[in-house]
């Protein structure tokens, strides 16, 4: 039985989880600050342990939006890891990875303060009866003012406003299921084709939730 690992260093933080399916999970993070590129990879190597890289079937990350140097750290990681094991990579924006493990269902709002008083903002629908999660508004950087417009439009069910200083590393469970998701679904992403996503230039690739 292959398992899938999953890596979140879009903020200060390092959250790694590990599976073989939705029920077979683990997960740990660590509030690393400035020393995660450090110690990313001694963590990694001590973290999937009972299990060997020989064991994995594919990998996710989460490719942003968020903290420029950390969301690079894990898309050089994952990529250097799917090139070397010859693994597909799923790259999980990390907005989505939140609205999954808010316990909401229905259509979400996520927000996230960006660079020069704009804000990043994505509109989900999420149905964990089914394991869906429906994009509604794909992740886009505007104005705070342009944001509320969408908001009044779109009528979420729920509105979370992610706070500057949030520790996103727990929600690397969200990477790991919604990656899960779309493995069991049979999509198989080409390593070469996991690309962040900072806000200021467009995606190239296919991500999961934006």
């Amino acid at each position: 039985m292959k398992y899938g690992l999953a890596l979140h260093t879009s903020s200060p933080a390092l959250g790694l989880a590990i599976g073989s399916n939705y029920d077979d999970v683990r997960h740990r993070s660590w509030d690393l600050g400035r020393e995660t590129s450090n110690l990313l990879h001694p963590y990694l190597r001590d973290f999937i342990d009972p299990q060997t890289w020989q064991d994995l079937g594919w990998i996710a990350v989460a490719n942003g939006p968020g903290g420029f140097m950390g969301t690079r750290l894990g898309l050089v990681t994952a990529r250097t890891l799917g090139q070397q094991l010859d693994l597909p990579i799923f790259t999980v924006s990390s907005l989505a990875a939140i609205a999954w493990q808010l316990p909401h269902h229905g259509t979400i709002a996520i927000s996230m303060s960006a660079q020069r008083g704009e804000v990043f903002g994505a509109i989900y629908d999420v149905s964990r009866e089914e394991r869906g999660l429906r994009v509604m508004l794909t992740d886009t950087v505007m104005s705070a003012g342009d944001w509320e417009t969408r908001l009044a439009e779109s009528q979420p069910s729920h509105h979370h406003s992610v706070p500057q200083s949030a520790n996103l590393a727990d929600t690397v469970l969200g990477v790991l299921a919604l990656a899960q998701m779309a493995q069991a679904q049979g999509d198989h992403p080409h390593w070469a084709m996991a690309l962040p996503f900072y806000g200021q230039h467009p995606v190239v690739g296919s991500s999961i939730g934006q």
